[in-house]
């Protein structure tokens, strides 16, 4: 297995979980390598080397900058394109010159594909939305397509993961500080996953060798104040001070706002409940209690 983005929340799990079941992984990485399974790539202009993936069952990307960096400056917005694009492209450059001999690719995206649409519950048959973040997933999708029609590609439309170092990781603080409350409305539709169940779903994508795209996502709708008052209750703090969306706005920008904290999607992970997969954790405070510890 060839894995891009391994230092990553997901892609480092990804890897400690594949190598737990002896299977062996080649990280690309973006400096001198240090140890016998590191390959560096993208530090200058040379194509990634098609010989890196022969023989690999699947290359899987994950690379991208943060999307949690805020404010999304236009300098940052640029910084979270090239980021995703860039490596993408060179693995289905790569992809492409091995023709029928090269592994399938796994390929990261986001739910933010879909923007927000209140009211709907969105699949994988749900067309593009009209936000920065969509348009951007668009365009990363695009370059995991350019492998070719005959190159087996999947791309996972991953939700936010529920983890002390993912999505949780600014909300705990406010929370542990007892200032965390809702966010805009509150309401809102937001897609989850915890970090188990994404690799869980990335190794199935891979094993059941599905295609196209596929929603990394929890299978229980949850709000943004369902998953607040579950992190509040697990640390057993309040969930009272309302954050505005007209404040949001204005300390973060209306990028950020509008594709992240105030969107109002409803995620279903249709493709792979369809392909037999099974969740660890149903619903966003069975992934908060994995997550984190309970306050004493």
């Amino acid at each position: 297995m060839v894995v891009a983005g391994a230092s990553g929340l997901i892609g480092s799990a990804l890897v400690r979980s594949l190598r737990a079941d002896d299977i062996e992984v080649t990280r690309l990485v973006r400096h001198a390598p240090v140890a016998a399974d590191e390959v560096e790539w993208l530090t200058d202009a040379a194509p990634l080397d098609p010989s890196v993936l022969a023989g690999a069952e699947a290359v899987v990307g994950l690379n991208g900058a943060s999307i949690g960096r805020f404010p999304w400056t236009p300098k940052y917005r640029n910084t979270l394109l090239w980021s995703r694009v860039t490596p993408t492209l060179a693995i289905s450059r790569a992809v492409r010159e091995l023709g029928t001999d090269a592994p399938a690719f796994v390929s990261a995206s986001a739910v933010g594909f879909y923007g927000s649409a209140p009211g709907r519950r969105l699949d994988e048959t749900s067309p593009r939305g009209e936000t920065f973040l969509a348009d951007l997933c668009g365009e990363w999708e695009a370059a995991a397509h350019a492998a070719g029609d005959d190159a087996r590609v999947s791309v996972l439309r991953t939700a936010p993961v529920v983890h002390r170092d993912g999505v949780l990781k600014p909300l705990m603080l406010l929370t542990d500080l007892g200032v965390s409350g809702p966010i805009g409305r509150g309401t809102q539709a937001w897609p989850w996953i915890s970090l188990d169940d994404a690799v869980r779903a990335i190794r199935h994508v891979i094993d059941a060798g599905l295609t196209g795209p596929v929603n990394l996502t929890g299978p229980t709708r949850a709000t943004a104040n369902d998953l607040g008052f579950a992190l509040a209750v697990r640390r057993n703090r309040p969930f009272l001070l309302r954050a505005p969306t007209w404040a949001l706005r204005a300390v973060l920008g209306s990028d950020a706002t509008e594709a992240l904290l105030t969107t109002d999607a409803d995620v279903a992970p249709a493709v792979l409940e369809a392909s037999g997969f099974t969740f660890e954790h149903r619903t966003v405070e069975d992934a908060v209690a994995a997550a984190v510890p309970a306050a004493d």
